[in-house]
């Protein structure tokens, strides 16, 4: 696996637009865009750093999985994600050196990405995602 950055890091939030006036206004760092994927009930924002992202995620449905994590866990880091360059090739891997994955199969994310989580269980309690985009 050729892990070559990170790709972003996902910040659970209540409400977007109220989490987008701090990061743009105070911090001076710019929205360069919003995606709804509907297939994991969320509302993402995309605010680059370098060569790499902040994203904010809204939940759009009481029981999408953000709503849960913010009811569990309040707002905050939800998960870090890794860049890889071919992620079916990277699900293997992991699963081969025993790393237990939610996701066997790559999914389509936010940003045009092939995605895929590992479990919490497997990596220290973080919720690790793999990310491919090309």
């Amino acid at each position: 696996m050729n892990v070559t950055k990170v790709d972003h890091i996902g910040i659970a939030v209540k409400n977007l637009d109220e989490a987008l006036k701090f990061y743009e206004e105070v911090l001076g760092i710019k929205c360069e865009g919003t995606e709804v994927v509907e297939e994991q009930k969320v509302k993402v924002a995309f605010l680059p750093v370098g060569d790499t992202e902040i994203e904010l995620l809204e939940s759009t449905s009481e029981d999408g999985p953000i709503a849960k994590f913010i009811e569990k866990k309040g707002e905050g880091i939800q998960h870090i994600a890794l860049r890889v360059d071919n992620i079916e090739n990277a699900i293997e891997e992991m699963k081969e050196k025993g790393i237990k994955m939610i996701d066997e199969k790559p999914r389509y994310g936010a940003g045009n990405a092939k995605i895929a989580f590992c479990h919490p269980k497997s990596t220290s309690g973080i919720l690790l995602e793999l990310s491919e985009r090309k």
